[in-house]
């Protein structure tokens, strides 16, 4: 039985990769609304709990379960999980030249819409929001139309990952 008032419940994980063990018992508890923050030195399993929330191949679990919305997330295949809101930010995100955010953002948000059967956003609804998105992480508008993460200084590409997830 889930935990229907938890965002994110993660209960005696334990996860490995390449036969290591690396998380070892973790429980974790979200609920909406919450920020958490996930420090520790290098080694201790923060980039291996974030590749097993997102299913990542070569990452298993061996014992534990994590739920995502009272869902099984571990039974949910890595498309879903991004479906379902999960979201993975990089360190240092890829650059996708010839792809503009705007047009990267509204696939991705139509997407997620089409998995909870909605219809597509319009155009300038999704433009509405995404320009609103903008000006919430202090973005100006024309990084709408530049290539994703193109030409990006380190405290833009945060910003354009935080509006990416204020969108989906």
């Amino acid at each position: 039985m889930s935990n229907t008032n938890s965002l994110l419940t993660i209960k005696d994980l334990h996860a490995s990769v390449e036969e290591k063990q690396i998380i070892k018992g973790l429980d974790l508890e979200i609920k909406p609304g919450e920020v958490h923050a996930i420090m520790g030195p290098n080694g201790a399993g923060k980039s291996t709990l974030g590749y097993v929330l997102s299913g990542r191949d070569g990452y298993s679990v061996e014992s534990g379960s994590v739920t995502l919305d009272g869902e099984d997330l571990l039974d949910m295949e890595t498309e879903d999980r991004a479906r379902a809101g999960l979201f993975l930010a990089f360190q240092y995100p890829v650059e996708i030249p010839g792809v503009s955010n705007l047009e990267f953002l509204k696939a991705s948000v139509d997407a997620q819409r089409e998995a909870r059967g909605e219809d597509a956003i319009t155009s300038a609804d999704f433009l509405k929001e995404a320009k609103a998105a903008c000006k919430q992480v202090n973005l100006p508008v024309a990084f709408l139309k530049r290539g994703v993460n193109e030409g990006f200084s380190g405290g833009e590409k945060k910003r354009n990952e935080l509006m990416q997830m204020l969108l989906l």
